[in-house]
């Protein structure tokens, strides 16, 4: 591991950080079910499922994400920049059903 290495910059080697495009939407609130984020609402209002955001955000049209993985389920993280206002966790929760 690289000796120059700051605390935040150690979360990001655990993933995947796409390229944003310029135009790329942000996260704007978590979408939850029974207190599970289960999507997520983008700047443009529309709210998609956690596996959309994923394949978007990895086509580089959400910006400020990475993607990391547990238990087989791929999901999005902030990329660390020391900065907690930012946070997805941080965003405000709304309720929508998929079905």
């Amino acid at each position: 591991m690289n000796n120059n290495m700051t605390n935040s910059e150690l979360p990001k080697l655990a993933m995947e950080i796409p390229q944003a495009k310029a135009d790329a939407l942000e996260i704007t609130a978590l979408v939850k079910d029974e207190g599970r984020v289960v999507g997520y609402q983008l700047s443009a209002g529309q709210m998609i499922h956690k596996a959309e955001a994923v394949a978007l955000a990895r086509q580089g049209g959400i910006k400020g994400v990475g993607i990391s993985e547990r238990d087989g389920s791929e999901y999005l993280k902030s990329i660390p920049d020391g900065t907690d206002s930012n946070n997805l966790g941080n965003l405000p929760s709304v309720s929508h059903n998929f079905n």
